[in-house]
């Protein structure tokens, strides 16, 4: 059917007929000029994929009406521009593509229907890890490691970037996926098919939202959500609410992007904003570079919104040109988007669309700051760190508490390391790391760790040997202006040599720490502690070994790094003392802004950025030497323990089944509040005594074969035995952290994978028990297809994060929610009584449904499938399966 809205295409420049837009200023309906400018790409998007079968004039209306329909929970479709995926998740969607050609073919349908119908790009930097440091040739032999150990996951990329079309992979070594987005991946206006319109991005991580810093609209999906995306379908999404954050006054000269983000990501938490977009006005944000905007948009899944947005204005325009986009396709941008209205003037207040709520941030009361010690929203001012370090230390057990008793706070435990004797105590750094996205795509806060390096050398300052130190830049333009500035010397003498492109410690890819450290902390029961440039520091996600994780400036990780402790006032005591006995102080050495500016004006220009990615996907000749099939059809490999063809397909029919009642579930685990995916489905090493572990050795591998969980997420044997395998994870039937349960038939206390698998053979399902903000951090998809596999048909919650509640309808598992007011405590369940969910045969979106326990008990819950095209998915036992009997049939 023609598109209904075709009456206001016209071309953007009449010279040129054949590049045509939707001109939404053609609409003439005075609400478009009130719509937040996030609100208006959903339009924009809404209009020129009117189809009236996936899009239909309806849902068009009821985004022009979002200041009324933003309340009425509405459902719209969304279709984005373009997919963008990691290596990590982006495996596991390419395992699924391979299988789901498989599926089709069975099915009697053409497997080369499964493509990628939206273009998508995966880029490769999750693998790398920090085996090696502190060595002039740390960089090649970390690299090397990461091509040994993932050899097969790479062969199996270049096969699927060869036999699907629209799916181009950024090879390892090119940096971090936000950063080269931000950097290079992202048009802001596509220029695709004959038709200008609104860059946007869906991807399978959860910092996807930093590119909303630049003013192209993106956010996180699950895995098996962008794998729908791909193969054409619209996200359907809840008309979201518009919080406006304003932004007045300018920051102070010592304060970072860093600390601003930081405070934001607090205060946003304060506010709520749990499902919500929130958009950034104010004259304030004329002050902020891009690079900060990307930063603040970055932790964006830490204060919890959908989408953190930056209307595209002259700054972002002024950025496209400074990182080597080509000039006249940048003019062409500002004329596209002057056209619809959607180029921001900050300053200009008459522009001010209207939002839900208007909320603010006076930039000049930010002050220094980290965040930690579990978790990012708990900010701490660096003038507090050491007082609320110690207050932590004997606090109860918890998100601010390790409960050291009192007589052992000012434990010391002496060590050695390569000839040289050592202490160490509580508080001690053992890990200082320049990493992630966040902060590394930010030239002014990376110059400004390479000044304070440069003075904190010339002032006799280093920093002890057994710091695991580290810089992993997110583009190879970083290495690049650090070098043409003069600074790299000075962070290599620190120690922060680079180690690799990629997210590598932020995301658990530390790499381990010296032995005698790993004894130290151990024979103490030490609350040793990391500091990283980062945006996620939940208790086991950096390192087992670190207990307390704090969020810093790359600036503020270099100084604690030589301090060598948090239990430091910088105001008060000195960073250090050098070899002439004078005390240098964080003043002395505290690079200015202006200082910073001039370095960045000087070095950071367009030549770097053309020369660094004009060669991207060529550059690595590990990849380019990589030989792959050419198949159309995946050949499995029986004997891989990296790529397996995954079980959720087996017994597909074209035939729908109605979904039955759940009857008597027993509770698999029962857990309190914020358990995250890393929880969940850990990303980092494999425990030797796990069952993982024990699975990879019965297939003849070593312990030094073992890589990470997040390598092996193309296997699901391993990842079903790595499900709920998070050594710090806390069970309510269990007294102490550690990935096991109580197996209720037997009474024993047996790893949360070997009791599933009793409880499927006596043919049990099983449901889990959580508090508020269930499925918190990054965006998994085996957080979800996990669970799944080791037979959980439920999940009873207070609340969900966004992404894995998706993740979970995706995979046919049933997110229930407690009614209002209500928990487990409130209703006295134990968790070990057992439970029959009644699924009625008529169902409705967000409905209620009856839970009956084998005590008489029964009690009612919401069922958290929130849209139709959610209920459709669950009536197809999941998204994929619902895909392949579409292509099949």
């Amino acid at each position: 059917m023609s598109n209904p809205f075709v009456q206001i295409v016209e071309p953007l420049d009449p010279k040129q007929p054949l590049k045509k837009f939707f001109n939404l200023s053609k609409l003439e309906d005075v609400r478009y000029a009130r719509l937040p400018f996030s609100i208006r790409i959903l339009l924009e998007a809404a209009i020129r994929n009117c189809d009236e079968f996936l899009v239909k004039k309806g849902d068009v209306e009821n985004i022009l009406n979002w200041k009324v329909m933003q309340h009425k929970n509405v459902e719209v479709p969304f279709k984005p521009a373009r997919v963008i995926l990691q290596d990590f998740t982006g495996v596991p969607a390419v395992v699924d593509f391979a299988a789901m050609r498989d599926a089709v073919k069975k099915l009697g349908g053409d497997p080369e229907k499964i493509n990628p119908i939206c273009p998508a790009d995966l880029v490769i930097d999750h693998s790398i890890q920090v085996d090696f440091n502190r060595q002039p040739d740390s960089l090649q032999k970390n690299q090397d490691l990461e091509f040994e150990r993932n050899k097969e996951r790479f062969e199996f990329l270049k096969w699927g970037s060869q036999a699907f079309k629209n799916l181009r992979i950024i090879p390892p070594g090119s940096g971090i996926i936000h950063q080269v987005n931000l950097e290079y991946l992202a048009r802001v206006v596509m220029d695709q098919d004959g038709y200008y319109y609104p860059d946007s991005v869906v991807g399978t991580d959860s910092h996807t939202t930093m590119i909303d810093g630049l003013g192209v609209l993106g956010w996180g999906v699950g895995g098996i959500e962008a794998e729908a995306v791909m193969l054409g379908q619209p996200i359907s999404m809840v008309l979201p609410e518009v919080v406006g954050y304003k932004l007045v006054g300018n920051p102070q000269p010592l304060v970072t992007s860093t600390d601003i983000v930081l405070t934001i990501t607090k205060h946003l938490r304060q506010v709520g904003v749990v499902g919500k977009f929130v958009e950034f006005f104010g004259p304030g944000v004329a002050q902020l570079s891009i690079a900060d905007r990307a930063t603040i948009a970055n932790m964006c899944p830490e204060y919890g919104a959908t989408a953190a947005y930056f209307p595209v204005d002259d700054i972002s325009i002024v950025y496209l040109i400074q990182t080597g986009r080509d000039k006249e396709k940048v003019m062409c941008t500002k004329r596209y988007l002057e056209a619809v209205g959607m180029l921001r003037d900050f300053k200009n207040s008459s522009q001010d669309p209207d939002f839900t709520q208007i909320v603010e941030l006076d930039l000049h009361t930010v002050v220094p700051c980290c965040s930690g010690p579990k978790r990012p929203q708990d900010k701490v001012a660096v003038s507090d760190m050491k007082k609320d370090f110690e207050t932590c230390l004997g606090a109860k057990q918890g998100f601010k508490g390790f409960q050291i008793a009192p007589d052992r706070h000012n434990s010391i435990v002496k060590f050695n390391f390569e000839g040289r004797d050592f202490e160490l105590a509580h508080g001690s750094v053992v890990i200082a790391a320049i990493t992630s996205c966040t902060n590394t795509s930010n030239p002014s806060v990376m110059l400004g760790a390479g000044l304070l390096a440069k003075k904190a050398v010339e002032a006799g300052l280093t920093v002890k040997p057994y710091i695991k130190t580290s810089l992993s830049p997110g583009s190879g333009v970083v290495t690049y202006y650090l070098r043409e500035s003069g600074v790299m010397p000075y962070l290599s003498q620190l120690g922060f040599d680079v180690v690799g492109y990629g997210c590598m410690t932020c995301i658990g890819n530390s790499g381990p720490l010296p032995e005698s450290v790993v004894e130290a902390i151990t024979q103490g029961d030490l609350v040793a502690v990391g500091v990283l440039s980062g945006n996620r520091n939940f208790e086991g996600r950096v390192h087992p070994n670190t207990r307390a994780n704090y969020l810093a400036s790359p600036p503020l990780v270099i100084a604690y790094a030589i301090a060598g402790t948090v239990r430091i006032d910088f105001e008060k005591e000195p960073l250090g003392v050098n070899a002439a006995g004078k005390k240098i102080f964080l003043k002395d050495i505290w690079p200015t802004r202006n200082e910073i500016q001039a370095v960045e004006r000087q070095f950071v220009i367009p030549g770097m950025f053309k020369e660094v990615y004009q060669k991207i996907e060529t550059v690595n000749k590990s990849w380019n030497a990589l030989d792959a099939p050419s198949d159309k059809l995946y050949t499995w490999n029986p004997k891989s323990t990296y790529i397996k063809s995954p079980p959720f397909f087996d017994g597909l029919t074209l035939a729908l089944q109605t979904p039955k009642t759940i009857e008597d579930a027993y509770v698999l685990l029962s857990f309190g509040d914020s358990v995250t995916t890393d929880h969940i489905s850990p990303a980092g090493n494999i425990a030797r005594n796990s069952p993982a572990a024990r699975y990879l050795t019965s297939r003849g591998l070593t312990p030094r074969e073992f890589n990470s969980y997040g390598s092996r997420r193309g296997n699901d044997a391993v990842m079903a035995r790595g499900t709920f395998a998070n050594i710090r994870l806390v069970n309510k039937f269990i007294n102490k952290q550690g990935p096991q349960t109580i197996h209720f038939p037997s009474g024993e206390i047996l790893d949360v994978f070997d009791a599933a698998e009793r409880y499927k053979q006596a043919g049990h399902p099983l449901i889990v028990l959580a508090g508020k903000e269930y499925g918190a951090g990054s965006s998994r998809d085996w957080a979800a297809k996990g669970p799944f596999l080791l037979g959980v048909k439920a999940v009873l919650a207070e609340s969900y994060e966004r992404i894995h509640r998706s993740n979970l309808v995706g995979m046919g598992v049933i997110p229930l929610q407690y009614l209002p007011g209500e928990d487990a405590g409130i209703l006295g369940l134990t968790g070990r009584e057992r439970y029959t969910i009644i699924i009625p045969e008529k169902l409705k979106p967000q409905m209620n449904v009856q839970i009956k326990l084998d005590t008489g008990k029964t009690f009612h819950a919401i069922m958290r499938f929130d849209t139709d095209v959610e209920l459709t998915y669950f009536h197809n036992g999941g998204i994929l399966n619902y895909m392949i009997r579409k292509m099949a049939s």
